[in-house]
């Protein structure tokens, strides 16, 4: 099972966003990049608009970051699209059977584990900014012979 899409998408506008600020970034060309429905990018807009990264006028086609791209952290857009709420990266199966030592134990033992590991996965994505990820961006691009 893989974390939804949503996260990928909403760093993918950001960085669209602050690339494109001195054009109008609509959710039709923002959309056209990420090749899916518009739809789907105001949706995700209005995830990263409640909180706070962007900021978005009715009725005009737009947006611009809320904030520098280096205070903007992939924690914080993780956060903003809901992924997966706190503690629960990982599902555990539930109805095991008590009467089976695996059965009887296994949350007990690998919640630890799962936890520590979803601690450490948001730890990094902290680490991580906007920012960060417009200068690769550029670096390849540049280093790619492309126009």
């Amino acid at each position: 099972m893989a974390i939804s899409s949503r996260f990928t998408v909403g760093v993918h506008i950001l960085a669209l966003i602050e690339l494109n600020k001195e054009e109008k970034t609509s959710s039709e060309f923002l959309a056209g990049s990420v090749n899916t429905n518009p739809t789907l990018i105001r949706k995700i807009m209005g995830m990263l608009k409640k909180a706070g990264l962007i900021e978005v006028q009715p009725g005009i086609a737009g947006a611009k970051l809320a904030k520098s791209p280096s205070d903007i952290s992939l924690l914080d857009v993780y956060k903003a699209v809901d992924v997966v709420h706190e503690n629960e990266l990982f599902s555990l199966h539930e109805n095991t059977l008590y009467e089976c030592i695996v059965g009887r134990n296994i949350h007990d033992s690998i919640s630890p584990v799962l936890s520590a590991a979803q601690l450490s996965m948001e730890k990094e994505l902290g680490n991580v900014t906007i920012q960060d990820i417009i200068q690769d961006i550029v670096q390849k691009e540049s280093g790619s012979g492309n126009p």
